[in-house]
């Protein structure tokens, strides 16, 4: 069983690598390591998923080894990070709401990305360089 869960993301999307900046910062017991959908690790652990499906939505390993995608892997992460537990239950109540949702910020993430200023998005990418 993995001690820590891999969360795979777009290297190239900035919205993505910021959000991911954030995760990481909420993650102070470092149970969770990022990997770039990109990247050789990323395409070998990711070998199963469709090279489409790949870069359609982020991806987690968890600890259990279970892959989860798109909305499905948000209540899984949010149980790796601490007082995450009680958002993880109300998103597991909830699927269809946090597919949607998840679907509506994948669908936007180029625009929101532009939103975000490149001295954060600099940031971020620091952040990941770390925990990589």
């Amino acid at each position: 069983m993995r001690a820590e869960s891999l969360l795979f993301y777009d290297a190239d999307c900035g919205f993505c690598r910021w959000s991911l900046a954030r995760l990481l910062a909420w993650d102070r017991h470092r149970r969770v390591r990022p990997v770039a959908i990109q990247s050789a690790e990323g395409q070998r652990l990711l070998g199963d998923v469709s090279e489409a499906q790949r870069l359609s939505s982020w991806h987690l390993i968890g600890p259990d080894g279970r892959l989860h995608s798109a909305g499905a892997g948000a209540a899984p992460l949010l149980r790796t990070l601490s007082g995450g537990a009680p958002l993880a239950a109300l998103l597991e109540r909830f699927p269809s709401a946090t597919e949607g949702a998840y679907a509506w910020v994948a669908a936007h993430r180029g625009r929101l990305g532009r939103l975000i200023p490149a001295a954060a998005k600099r940031r971020a990418d620091a952040r990941i360089r770390r925990r990589s």
